[in-house]
Protein backbone atom coordinates (compact mmCIF):
# COMPACT_ATOMS: atom_id res chain seq x y z
CA UNK A 1 0.00 0.00 0.00
CA UNK A 2 1.48 3.37 -0.86
CA UNK A 3 2.54 5.69 1.84
CA UNK A 4 2.42 9.11 0.39
CA UNK A 5 -0.60 10.99 -1.85
CA UNK A 6 2.12 11.43 -4.76
CA UNK A 7 2.94 7.19 -4.57
CA UNK A 8 -0.57 6.85 -5.08
CA UNK A 9 -1.21 9.02 -7.54
CA UNK A 10 2.22 7.60 -9.56
CA UNK A 11 0.63 3.95 -8.83
CA UNK A 12 -3.07 4.92 -10.18
CA UNK A 13 -1.44 6.78 -13.32
CA UNK A 14 1.52 3.64 -14.16
CA UNK A 15 -1.88 1.24 -13.51
CA UNK A 16 -3.95 3.06 -16.03
CA UNK A 17 -0.94 3.45 -18.38
CA UNK A 18 -0.20 -0.51 -18.07
CA UNK A 19 -3.41 -1.67 -19.08
CA UNK A 20 -4.21 1.16 -21.74
CA UNK A 21 -0.51 -0.40 -22.97
CA UNK A 22 -1.50 -3.53 -22.95
CA UNK A 23 -4.91 -2.86 -24.99
CA UNK A 24 -2.68 -1.50 -27.94
CA UNK A 25 -0.17 -4.48 -27.62
CA UNK A 26 -3.19 -6.98 -27.89
CA UNK A 27 -4.51 -5.01 -31.06
CA UNK A 28 -1.33 -5.19 -32.72
CA UNK A 29 -1.00 -8.91 -32.23
CA UNK A 30 -4.65 -9.72 -33.54
CA UNK A 31 -3.70 -7.26 -36.56
CA UNK A 32 -0.49 -10.20 -37.26
CA UNK A 33 -2.57 -12.46 -36.92
CA UNK A 34 -5.93 -11.56 -39.28
CA UNK A 35 -2.78 -10.75 -41.56
CA UNK A 36 -1.43 -14.43 -41.79
CA UNK A 37 -5.06 -15.78 -41.65
CA UNK A 38 -5.44 -14.05 -44.98
CA UNK A 39 -2.21 -15.01 -46.29
CA UNK A 40 -2.92 -18.42 -45.47
CA UNK A 41 -6.05 -18.18 -47.52
CA UNK A 42 -3.99 -16.84 -50.15
CA UNK A 43 -6.63 -13.63 -50.20
CA UNK A 44 -4.09 -11.00 -51.39
CA UNK A 45 -6.39 -8.15 -51.41
CA UNK A 46 -6.92 -8.35 -48.01
CA UNK A 47 -3.89 -9.57 -47.43
CA UNK A 48 -2.32 -6.07 -48.60
CA UNK A 49 -4.55 -3.76 -46.81
CA UNK A 50 -4.40 -5.85 -43.12
CA UNK A 51 -0.33 -5.44 -43.52
CA UNK A 52 -1.30 -1.65 -44.18
CA UNK A 53 -3.22 -1.46 -41.15
CA UNK A 54 -0.41 -3.39 -39.50
CA UNK A 55 2.46 -1.27 -40.65
CA UNK A 56 0.26 1.35 -39.35
CA UNK A 57 -0.09 -0.15 -35.52
CA UNK A 58 3.51 -0.94 -35.28
CA UNK A 59 4.30 2.13 -35.92
CA UNK A 60 2.15 4.00 -33.51
CA UNK A 61 3.49 1.56 -31.06
CA UNK A 62 6.66 2.94 -31.35
CA UNK A 63 5.96 6.74 -31.40
CA UNK A 64 3.59 6.11 -28.03
CA UNK A 65 6.66 3.77 -26.58
CA UNK A 66 4.99 0.82 -26.71
CA UNK A 67 7.26 -1.35 -29.27
CA UNK A 68 11.07 -1.00 -29.52
CA UNK A 69 11.79 0.69 -32.71
CA UNK A 70 14.27 -2.71 -33.81
CA UNK A 71 11.16 -4.62 -32.84
CA UNK A 72 8.79 -3.06 -35.05
CA UNK A 73 10.86 -3.10 -38.05
CA UNK A 74 11.77 -6.79 -38.20
CA UNK A 75 8.17 -7.20 -37.38
CA UNK A 76 7.37 -5.26 -40.33
CA UNK A 77 10.17 -6.97 -42.25
CA UNK A 78 9.09 -10.84 -41.78
CA UNK A 79 5.30 -9.30 -42.68
CA UNK A 80 6.70 -7.93 -45.70
CA UNK A 81 8.34 -11.37 -46.96
CA UNK A 82 5.27 -13.15 -46.72
CA UNK A 83 3.47 -10.68 -48.79
CA UNK A 84 6.11 -10.55 -51.19
CA UNK A 85 6.09 -14.58 -51.75
CA UNK A 86 2.27 -14.51 -52.35
CA UNK A 87 3.29 -12.12 -55.45
CA UNK A 88 2.10 -8.74 -54.14
CA UNK A 89 4.47 -5.41 -54.19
Amino acid sequence: MAVYNSSEKRHAQSERRRIHNKALHSEVRTSVKKFLQFVTAGSKADAQKQYLETQQLLDSGVRKGIFHINTASRTKSRLTQRLNKMGVS
